[in-house]
């Protein structure tokens, strides 16, 4: 999709700068400058998931976030974005939110976020094996030392700490 124009791209930037500053409702009043017509543009999808995010509006966020899968699905951050959402969402949980993120695994093979967050459902869901399988896929990815440093403070995988620790 192009890039947004001037004055829409004026309005998003600020909204980013607004989210920078953790005020995310006058990132939204920016948001809500830009013309109907850019309104579904995936970047301004991308940052108004952002600021329902940081308001903890699960439910709103996730249709954002669902509306960023249908209009750009070669975003994975619209796939990453839909399950954290469905998890936190009213009727959602860990397991919707593994059914939903599950498809995007295959659909973005570089991506180390995806298996990431797989992992961290696998073991919340007590699935060890599956979550340790997942990390270590993720971990294949790219970015090992990264990733494993934010398993440690990832309280979702406090359950494979330990073996993390080894790695």
């Amino acid at each position: 999709m192009n890039p947004l124009e001037m004055p829409d791209a004026h309005y998003l930037s600020a909204a980013l700068g607004w989210l920078e500053l953790g005020v995310p409702v006058e990132a939204e009043a920016e948001l809500s400058r830009i013309t109907a017509s850019n309104q579904r543009h995936p970047d301004v999808l991308e940052v108004r998931w952002l600021g329902l995010a940081n308001l903890q509006r699960w439910d709103a966020a996730l249709a954002v976030a669902r509306e960023l899968v249908r209009a750009a699905p070669q975003r994975s951050s619209g796939w990453l974005h839909q399950a954290y959402a469905l998890r936190r969402a009213e009727g959602g949980g860990l397991q919707p939110a593994w059914e939903a993120l599950l498809p995007a695994y295959e659909k973005f093979p570089s991506e180390p976020t995806i298996p990431y967050n797989l992992s961290c459902y696998a073991c919340q869901l007590h699935r060890l094996d599956d979550a340790r399988d997942w990390f270590h896929r993720a971990i294949q990815r790219g970015g090992a030392e990264q990733l494993k440093e934010m398993a440690l403070h990832d309280p979702d995988l406090r359950p494979l700490w330990a073996e993390i620790r080894k790695l």
